[in-house]
């Protein structure tokens, strides 16, 4: 079986929706500040930062002034540049590059700071290594004013715009340790080589130290959130084999126009989007689908850019290049979620927006209380430096972007694309699964199973039914014009063609209007259908679709007869179903096919309610009936008649193998036509969403527990250093967890016997259409 390559909507950028990368941010407090910074511009309607991706995303009103926006954010202390339309995966990518590598400042942080640090470790063990005070100075002036220049520089930064972030804090913090432990040194300046009384700069150079480790390794982690998008981006080919005339030339893929003719060897990677003209082989698209067999490509089939070219020469006539690719709109999808703020994110916004004020309130409170208390000025300078340096919002700041970027970038690395983080976090709490039939859980390539005329030839009854259809794109018509090519039948045309939307089509042929619908559209001509009756009965109960074909003028139609259709499901539907009832939720077939049809399907496959005979209209009604009754509703659908009811259910799914209508009112498009991917995304959303709170848990907890500790005196700066450092880094590696999530497909259910239930239905449709 050959698989349809994906299609995706035309998902863009809005004209007034701006994209700059943000450098310059390293806490919730700099993300809020740069959000208040933008939307103070003239013309800027919203504005959302990511610190994970360092990312903002803005949207402008006609007229705005992008220039005035990168202005906006210069000034509360940040560089922004502007996103190109194909511009790179993650701005956390930057610093990368450079003479130098990204971890030097750390280590000759290390190297200036070790000395200090170590006649400390030797006290433990009764050693006294410490170093002249003024060898202490020489190496801890570097460390603070050098290296831990970009503290004093985002902190006053934020001064000047009235906030504060994590740099202030470090800056104040550090600052004060530094300067007693200057005063200290000057203090007693005239007893050169006597034991000075305790000199703190190790610990203002530890501290400087460690948060520049902890950025380090928080930057090396945040890459690696971006990673799925990174590969994505990465199967862009830079160069295509253009066959002109016979002859191939090897050009750079922006030289390649929409028709071109392009040859594809075996194991290149398809540099376009087209359809096969010339060759046969089999190309692997796993990095794009999620499927992991590699697909059979014949001529007139669809190939996807950024796929890898099996066995066999392709030549592909080109559809779409550049932003109008399949791929590059895959990722543009991708980067629209990681960007978006998840709705849990509000409180993180809130906190964040008095954190850094709160915590210089407590630290001068731990000043004053200790000084006055016990009169140990220097203790409680340091009990204050404590308190301003583990009280970092770093953590809050990346615990929910994080999660959400290692989350989308696995999920669409196995086929499943979440639009946004709002979808993400309402598809943790679905209860009910409301499912298409046709093309969702059905292959959509229905057969001709039988044809019961009223009164003449079933040939004849056959040829007017494709007369009528003739041109339609519709699964049932396709199985009625395959049936007529095979049997070599010749075809009047038909004129006066008119869909009736939920009910059929009509059309003139030979001089007669001809009705070709279900028993709805018979039953509003008033006709009776009582003679055939009970052979639909019968082909309804055996789970096959029927359709009627009648004819005349108004107040002369008859019946002319029915054709009954037959729909095979898809391999994973029941399993699907077995995993989704597994979870705990209740399952629906809201479908516009006859009742026994749609109610054979549902016992197949072990669904727990069947609403049919439902126009396209009347499916969001009956979403919004299960969300009447108090249920979370995720509705799965492929087609233009999915439409409404995707947009009316609090979660959409859509097939992409469907219509990119259906893809736009969707909030998670499924890459392959499997229905198991249902469970699978709402798998990832719910451990995703786990991932966010178990973040969220950590970044407070530390500051809860530790700004007590500190304010108390039970935690010295070096150790506040090191757990603020560790809290940011162990949120972005708890979110990194969620890179070993795999698709369960349908692992731990009775596969097989559902194999054995599709074989027997499909061997009981091969046993009707042999009747025909």
């Amino acid at each position: 079986m050959t698989a349809s390559t994906p299609s995706l909507p035309q998902y863009r950028q809005a004209p007034q929706t701006l994209r700059l990368d943000i450098t310059g941010m390293t806490c919730a407090s700099c993300v809020a500040r740069v959000e208040k910074a933008l939307l103070k511009v003239p013309g800027v309607a919203a504005a959302a930062v990511n610190l994970a991706t360092e990312r903002a995303e803005v949207q402008m009103t006609a007229g705005a002034d992008a220039e005035a926006v990168r202005a906006a954010v210069a000034t509360a202390g940040y560089e922004a540049s502007v996103v190109p339309e194909e511009g790179a995966p993650a701005a956390s990518d930057s610093g990368r590059g450079g003479v130098l590598p990204d971890w030097w400042p750390v280590a000759v942080a290390a190297a200036f700071t070790l000395p200090l640090v170590l006649p400390m470790i030797g006290m433990l063990f009764g050693r006294h290594w410490m170093l002249d005070g003024w060898v202490q100075l020489l190496l801890a002036t570097p460390v603070q004013f050098w290296l831990g220049a970009r503290f004093y520089r985002g902190g006053w930064s934020a001064l000047k715009s009235g906030t504060g972030n994590m740099d202030l804090l470090v800056a104040i913090g550090t600052s004060a340790a530094y300067g007693l432990s200057l005063y200290v040194l000057y203090q007693h300046r005239h007893h050169l080589g006597h034991e000075l009384p305790g000199l703190y700069f190790e610990a203002s150079a530890a501290v400087i130290t460690l948060v520049l480790l902890g950025k380090w390794l928080e930057a090396r982690a945040k890459r690696h959130t971006a990673d799925a998008l990174r590969a994505l981006g990465a199967l862009r080919p830079d160069t295509a084999r253009l066959r002109r005339n016979g002859t191939d030339q090897q050009v750079p893929l922006a030289c390649i126009q929409v028709g071109d003719l392009v040859a594809i060897l075996p194991g290149e990677r398809v540099p376009v989007d087209g359809v096969v003209r010339e060759g046969a082989s089999h190309v692997d698209e796993s990095l794009i689908t999620g499927e992991s067999l590699p697909v059979a490509k014949d001529v007139d089939d669809r190939v996807t850019g950024g796929a890898v070219n099996g066995d066999g020469l392709l030549v592909v006539e080109t559809r779409a290049i550049g932003t109008e690719t399949v791929l590059s709109r895959i990722i543009r999808l991708v980067e629209d979620a990681q960007s978006a703020k998840a709705p849990i994110q509000r409180l993180v916004d809130r906190v964040s927006a008095v954190f850094v004020p709160v915590v210089i309130v407590i630290a001068l409170v731990t000043l004053l209380g200790w000084g006055l208390a016990t009169g140990n000025w220097t203790q409680a300078l340091l009990n204050a430096v404590a308190v301003l340096v583990i009280a970092c919002p770093c953590a809050l700041g990346l615990a929910t972007p994080t999660a959400i970027m290692a989350g989308t970038g696995v999920a669409a690395r196995h086929g499943i694309l979440i639009k946004d983080a709002a979808a993400l976090e309402m598809a943790r709490a679905v209860t009910s699964v409301a499912f298409d039939k046709t093309g969702t859980l059905t292959e959509g390539r229905p057969q001709l199973a039988a044809l019961e005329p009223s009164g003449g030839s079933a040939q004849e009854l056959l040829s007017r039914a494709a007369s009528v259809q003739q041109g339609s794109d519709h699964p049932l018509a396709r199985a009625v014009l395959a049936r007529v090519t095979e049997q070599g039948i010749s075809l009047p045309p038909a004129t006066e063609v008119r869909a009736l939307p939920g009910r059929g089509v009509q059309a003139r042929v030979d001089g007669s209007t001809y009705y070709l619908g279900n028993l709805r559209l018979m039953q509003e001509l008033g006709l009776d259908t009582a003679p055939l009756a009970a052979q639909a009965a019968t082909h309804e109960r055996q789970g096959l679709t029927v359709s009627w074909l009648a004819s005349g003028e108004n107040g002369t139609r008859r019946i002319e007869g029915l054709l009954a259709f037959g729909d095979r499901a898809k391999p994973g539907a029941a399993a699907a179903v077995a995993r989704l009832h597994a979870r705990g939720l209740r399952t629906v077939l809201v479908s516009g096919d006859n009742r026994g049809a749609a109610e054979a399907v549902a016992r197949q496959l072990g669904i727990d309610a069947v609403e049919a005979e439902v126009l396209p209209e009347d499916k969001a009604r009956v979403v919004a009936g299960l969300k009447a009754r108090g249920d979370v509703v995720a509705m799965v659908g492929d087609g233009i008649n999915d439409a409404p009811a995707l947009a009316a259910a609090d979660i959409g799914m859509a097939m992409s193998t469907g219509t990119d209508v259906a893809m736009h009112a969707a909030g998670i498009t499924l890459m392959r036509g499997d229905p198991q991917l249902v469970a699978d995304a709402l798998d990832i959303s719910r451990r995703t969403y786990c991932k966010i709170r178990q973040n969220l848990f950590w970044a407070f907890i530390y500051n809860v527990i530790g700004v007590p500790l500190a304010a108390f005196g039970l935690l010295n700066p070096v150790i506040a250093g090191a757990a603020m450092a560790f809290s940011s880094v162990s949120v972005v590696s708890n979110a990194l967890l969620l890179k070993r999530w795999r698709p369960t497909s349908g692992a731990g259910h009775d596969v097989a016997a559902h194999r054995r239930e599709v074989r027997a239905s499909n061997n009981m449709l091969a046993t009707q259409e042999g009747s025909v």
